[in-house]
């Protein structure tokens, strides 16, 4: 089928949806709905479960999982859907268990329900009443400009000049100090420096001053007890030292004798230097005893100094001097602080003009592509019934305000963010003499929906996602413009494959799929089905939806049904300006129909219904089919 082209899968990314399979949702049992290429149009009486096939494909797009949609008695819902993939589909589906649990799989391997929509989600797009409201907001009008106008690049180097811009006002705020704050903070660091280091600390040193002072404190005990020590060492008769040497002598006279006291004499002799050494010394420490008022009183202050420097900037010695290092590099950074800001406010102002000429680029290529998108747009929606010149793009700035950075575009101080300078507003004036006003404050319903249509069919070039689902397109919209709706849906469907819900047979009439969806009630239960409509079942399916067919709650085994279905599409013969079918073409429909006969007697609804697709077909280019 050409039509389906365009939604081919793209080198090895996966493309359209094969085939959706939904078992215990709601009013589903189990259903299976294969998909073509082209446009696929779902319809069926209200309640039937149309809809609910959209909520069905949501979940197998990791959609939020809801526990009431499991079907009553079941277990679980589960949904599956199949991608367009070489060298084999994609198989995405999603499982809800009555209990709330839900669970996700890519193929054979189990997800999160995040990781599934990461995957799957960018292969479909969901449009319903939400994203036709969403069109309203004049900043998805901006994206949508951008979108159509290829400006992808333009708005990266608009965010990180930005973002570059941004960075460096931040850093110009840390060092944009007051010069009155600055002044004190180097006041402050200079005195703390100064202090410190004219206290000349080492560290340790407050140790030795509390062991001094502790000695001092303790100097009469101390004296009496090193005079005791030497006593005992030195006393006249009874000294230890003279009693050692007596014994040194002896061992040395009896180890001449006997051999065995060599080594007592050697030990003996060792003892008797260790008792010099120590008698030295108690000499030493007794002579050094500081008994000096003056130098003990100078002691006590340098302690009260450290103590006093301690409190403010340190736990001891080391802390201080570490204190008073942090200061010294303060200061000489707040002393630079005015070299700092100048080059920053240098940068401020480079930057700034880097953010004027990214700004002023991407305002230049929207007004462009803002030209182009009207022209387009306002075609699309010519072919939808409205008239020339109803539609168009205005691309403005919005002035600064008193308090905000602003760069210069056109002459004017214009504010700015990372998406640009630009104010986008889509403007619409569908009644002959009144003024175009913003597309929020003047469209209908139905207007909005034949603008969202209009929209999406001028992007579809740019725009790669492979299926997209139109649930309530056809809101607000009357017989009269259901027809040129039916055409763009199909146009649409050229570039991508597309899914609609409708209950309009105008938009039906273009299917290169149509799909009945109704309910039955099986074994006391209301069950969901679903039937692929051949030519003669559209015929029906029309009648019935045109308000005068069979009834909408026939079964589906009393419907008519034939062997010849649907599945070719254009492009047809060419049509004259107005979208009708040339001489030629008309000659070749007039010779078919004539060929085919007179259609059964049907009714006026059928027939109105044959007419419908017939002229469906024709303006596609297909023959009509012989009755």
């Amino acid at each position: 089928m050409s039509g389906g082209d365009g939604a081919r899968p793209r080198d090895d990314r996966p493309g359209r949806l094969l085939e959706l399979s939904v078992r215990d949702l709601a009013l589903i049992e189990r259903l299976r709905l294969e998909l073509e290429p082209g446009l696929n149009v779902l319809t069926g009486e209200t309640g039937a479960g149309k809809s609910l096939l959209i909520d069905a494909l949501g979940l197998a797009l990791g959609a939020r999982a809801e526990t009431g949609l499991v079907r009553h008695g079941a277990d679980a819902a589960r949904v599956e859907a199949l991608f367009d993939r070489v060298p084999e589909p994609l198989i995405a589906s999603r499982e809800v268990a009555a209990g709330g649990r839900s669970t996700a799989r890519l193929d054979d391997g189990a997800v999160t329900a995040a990781r599934l929509a990461e995957v799957v989600g960018p292969l479909v797009e969901i449009h319903g009443q939400h994203e036709q409201s969403r069109l309203l907001d004049e900043r998805w009008q901006r994206e949508l400009l951008d979108a159509f106008g290829g400006h992808a690049e333009l708005r990266a180097a608009m965010t990180r000049a930005v973002e570059r811009w941004r960075e460096n006002r931040a850093a110009l705020a840390d060092v944009a100090l007051e010069p009155r704050e600055v002044e004190r903070r180097l006041e402050v660091l200079r005195h703390e420096v100064e202090e410190i280091g004219g206290a000349r600390l080492r560290a340790g040193e407050a140790a030795e001053l509390r062991e001094m002072l502790e000695r001092a404190r303790h100097g009469e005990a101390i004296a009496r007890g090193a005079t005791a020590i030497r006593a005992a060492l030195d006393g006249d008769a009874s000294g230890a030292r003279d009693a050692l040497a007596a014994a040194v002598s002896e061992a040395r006279s009896v180890a001449r004798i006997d051999a065995r006291f060599e080594d007592v004499a050697t030990r003996l002799a060792g003892l008797e230097a260790e008792l010099e050494d120590a008698a030295a010394d108690v000499r030493r420490l007794a002579e050094g005893l500081d008994h000096d008022a003056a130098s003990l009183l100078a002691a006590e202050e340098r302690l009260s100094r450290i103590y006093s420097l301690e409190r403010r900037y340190g736990e001891d010695e080391a802390a201080v001097l570490a204190h008073g290092a942090r200061a010294a590099e303060e200061i000489a950074r707040l002393e630079g602080l005015a070299d700092e800001r100048h080059r920053r406010d240098q940068d401020d102002a480079r930057l700034l003009a880097e953010v004027a000429f990214a700004a002023s680029e991407l305002s230049t290529a929207r007004r462009a592509a803002a030209d182009r998108l009207a022209g387009a747009a306002d075609e699309a929606l010519r072919s939808l019934g409205f008239r020339a010149g109803s539609f168009s793009v205005q691309v403005g700035q919005r002035t600064a305000g008193a308090d905000e950075a602003a760069v210069e575009l056109h002459g004017d101080a214009v504010a700015f963010d990372a998406s640009g300078a630009d104010e986008v507003v889509f403007r619409f004036a569908p009644n002959p003499g009144e003024p175009a006003r913003p597309l929020a404050k003047i469209a209908s319903g139905g207007e909005l929906s034949r603008v969202a249509l209009a929209i999406k069919q001028v992007l579809a070039a740019a725009d790669d996602t492979p299926t997209l689902v139109f649930d309530e397109v056809d809101a607000g919209i009357g017989g009269r413009t259901a027809d040129p709706v039916g055409r763009s849906l199909w146009a649409l469907a050229r570039n991508h494959q597309v899914l609609v819900v409708t209950h309009l047979p105008q938009i039906a009439a273009h299917a290169d799929a149509h799909f009945r969806i109704a309910k039955r009630e099986r074994d006391g239960r209301t069950v969901t089905d679903v039937e692929r409509l051949d030519r003669e079942g559209r015929i029906v399916e029309l009648a019935a939806m045109l308000g005068g067919g069979p009834a909408a709650e026939s079964s589906l085994e009393d419907r008519p049904t034939t062997k010849r279905g649907l599945v070719a599409v254009g492009p047809g013969p060419e049509t004259d300006s107005d979208g009708e079918l040339d001489a030629e073409a008309l000659a070749e429909l007039a010779a078919a129909s004539a060929a085919a006969g007179p259609p059964p007697a049907a009714g006026a609804a059928l027939a109105a219904a044959r007419e419908l697709l017939d002229a469906a077909e024709a303006w596609r280019g297909r023959p009509v089919v012989p009755v």
